[in-house]
């Protein structure tokens, strides 16, 4: 009632919402609403929950109301009076009004304090938080924070990297389902997951530990104790075990190269993330563990399902949200930022302030940025270039000298390494690949991983030989391939 005494405040309608036992009381509201102030319409609205503290219950009971009710917030001034009701009922009027199913500011009123006039006081409250500079720039602020958690504290100019650490943070503070983390060696997979870890943790969504495997490290039968311990006595062991899997219990596992466990291992993690329940190797009574799993892999994880060496219902489970980590080639704008960061990290554990000199920095970013320069290693062969640049620095300085020698050594690296991959690939169907030339190693890798990446001889060949079919100067691209290979005693089944 007091509502209708201010003179500043003038009320053309009041829906009055109240339960069948208060009915007298709403008749007698809506009478002295009337003698108080003759301007105003008052309807009456039954909402009569069976139990006014049942959440559901009440809020689908406003929700219909809302509906009904077809407000109009651009001909009429709404305000919603949150001061009565139960709790429950101002929490989901509140959530309603938040959501716009109510298009209503909240006017709040509060007794008189002592000499005061009888109506007392009363506030209006708009939830429209962007008109409050002070609420819109602390909000811009949290989540600059929470981005740069995910960033590593570097800022991106890459569009499509900044994109995705934007729908990362998102995901991350209103999500618990598994996350799948794919890019190279070196795209620093393992390093976001503890940012996301470190990122929920400030949000207070996760409790628990992280917990983390390289599930390369573990084979056959050392994975499934790792991961979901085993009682004592299991296989003779003389004590009990308690697995990474329960140690993540409310936090979140982190399981890198996932794609390296064993189909049967993936079918018991499958069953534990959709359960929260496993059985430890020996016991006969399931432990409880409730985590976020976050998985990551450089391999290409269709292509392993479709070869039977991974789950194909693990992978749909993993497969919600997936983001694909871009190689440093693909991101050569951040080359620099991250320069700087990686050094600073560096000149931290070395205790020492470390400058570039003007033309040494110059000489190094133009040969960081150059496509030709392959960055095999990604981020960590950044990383541990700039820990050699500091370790070598003499009086503080980083010279053009230096650098040089720096680049020298990353090509050579860059050189030696796919050299050994390409040999290694071609010693493995070729028994005496040492006969064979160096051109022609690298030459004969690249239609091994063609026809490995392919589904027939045929889709090999097109790939293979796709500029000279569009100048109609190849023939059969199936019979060319196999000539090829047949040149080093292959063929596509034995590479497939």
């Amino acid at each position: 009632m007091a509502l209708h005494q201010h003179e500043d405040l003038l009320i053309g309608k009041t829906i009055l919402l109240y339960g069948r036992r208060y009915q007298k009381l709403a008749e007698l509201l809506a009478s002295d609403t009337e003698r108080i102030s003759p301007e105003t319409q008052t309807k009456l609205v039954l909402l009569d929950p069976r139990d006014p503290w049942d959440f559901e219950e009440v809020y689908e009971g406003l929700l219909d109301f809302a509906i009904r009710e077809e407000f109009d917030p651009i001909a009429d001034d709404i305000l919603l009076h949150l001061t009565t009701g139960t709790h429950v009922f101002q929490i989901c009027a509140f959530l309603l009004a938040e959501a716009r199913y109510i298009p209503a500011k909240l006017i709040q009123s509060s007794p008189p304090p002592n000499k005061s006039p009888i109506n007392g006081r009363y506030s209006i409250i708009d939830l429209d938080l962007s008109r409050y500079d002070r609420l819109a720039h602390r909000f811009e602020d949290e989540r600059s924070e929470a981005t740069s958690i995910l960033r590593g504290g570097v800022h991106t100019k890459n569009a499509a990297y900044g994109q995705m650490i934007d729908r990362m943070e998102k995901i991350a503070v209103s999500s618990t389902a598994p996350v799948l983390l794919l890019g190279p060696t070196g795209a620093g997979k393992s390093l976001l997951a503890r940012r996301l870890y470190d990122l929920k943790k400030a949000k207070h969504q996760v409790e628990g530990a992280f917990v983390e495997l390289n599930c390369a490290t573990v084979r056959g039968e050392h994975a499934l104790p790792m991961l979901f311990g085993q009682k004592r006595g299991w296989h003779g062991s003389t004590t009990e075990r308690k697995g990474l899997l329960r140690a993540a219990d409310k936090g979140i596992l982190f399981l890198d190269e996932i794609e390296a466990l064993g189909l049967d291992d993936q079918a018991m993690l499958l069953n534990a993330l959709e359960t929260g329940r496993f059985y430890p190797l020996g016991s006969d009574q399931w432990v409880e563990s409730r985590f976020q799993l976050i998985g990551a892999s450089s391999a290409e994880l269709p292509a392993l399902v479709s070869e039977g060496r991974f789950r194909a219902d693990l992978y749909a489970r993993l497969n919600l949200w997936t983001f694909q980590l871009p190689a440093i080639s693909d991101r050569r704008e951040d080359i620099e930022p991250n320069l700087d960061h990686e050094l600073a990290r560096a000149m931290r554990e070395k205790g020492e302030r470390i400058a570039f000199a003007a033309d040494a920095k110059r000489a190094y970013l133009k040969f960081a940025k150059d496509p030709s320069s392959s960055w095999d290693g990604n981020f960590r062969d950044l990383s541990a270039s700039a820990t050699r640049l500091v370790t070598l620095a003499e009086r503080g300085r980083i010279t053009k000298s230096m650098v040089q020698a720096e680049i020298d050594g990353l090509n050579k690296l860059w050189s030696d390494t796919s050299a050994d991959d390409d040999f290694t690939l071609v010693s493995d169907f070729v028994e005496d690949a040492t006969e064979i030339d160096r051109f022609d190693i690298v030459q004969l890798a690249e239609v091994i991983r063609a026809c490995r990446a392919s589904k027939s001889q045929s889709e090999a060949g097109r790939k293979l030989f796709a500029a000279s079919r569009k100048k109609k100067t190849s023939g059969n691209d199936a019979d060319r391939l196999a000539k090829y290979l047949a040149r080093y005693g292959l063929n596509f089944s034995m590479l497939s």
